[in-house]
């Protein structure tokens, strides 16, 4: 949890995730620090994988967030430690149920379901667990696309890193 005023915490969390809307990056949880040396906050973001796309986008709508309450902000990329899906709040986590994504599970079941070793991530969209992977790659490279065996809709899950 990040030591911040209840202002700044909510400007953080106005800013969503450009491939992911649904969630704020406070939700994602690559907001890692947040510190202000004279008059300016600085904000240090962590990528969800390394060359992620959308962090230039992600910092640019930090700055006009902070710019459209009258504050300074700039950006700051860290690597280390790597972000992991243990990260996403539990609000997270329901509103990419809720939006239509299956939410990362344990690193375990997420191989053994990438693997084809077992059926194990829920259709998000009927609740089964009778799914199949269609592609280790969805619709960006950090989910997987799969598809209900009983509704036949296809859906993406969000890969445990």
């Amino acid at each position: 949890m990040l030591n911040v005023s209840d202002e700044i915490e909510k400007i953080l969390a106005s800013v969503n995730d450009p491939e992911i809307p649904v969630l704020s990056i406070m939700d994602m949880g690559i907001v890692r620090e947040v510190d202000q040396v004279e008059g300016v906050y600085n904000i240090s973001i962590t990528p969800t994988y390394s060359g992620c796309p959308a962090m230039d986008t992600i910092g640019d709508d930090l700055i006009a967030a902070f710019k459209q309450e009258g504050l300074k902000a700039s950006i700051k990329l860290v690597l280390a430690p790597a972000w992991t899906t243990d990260w996403i709040t539990e609000k997270g986590r329901k509103d990419l149920e809720e939006y239509g994504i299956a939410a990362p599970r344990s690193a375990e079941v997420d191989k053994a379901a990438l693997l084809g070793e077992a059926n194990t991530i829920k259709c998000s969209n009927c609740g089964s667990l009778n799914t199949k992977m269609v592609s280790r790659f969805g619709s960006t490279a950090c989910k997987a696309l799969f598809q209900c065996k009983e509704c036949h809709e296809p859906f993406d899950y969000f890969k445990c890193l």
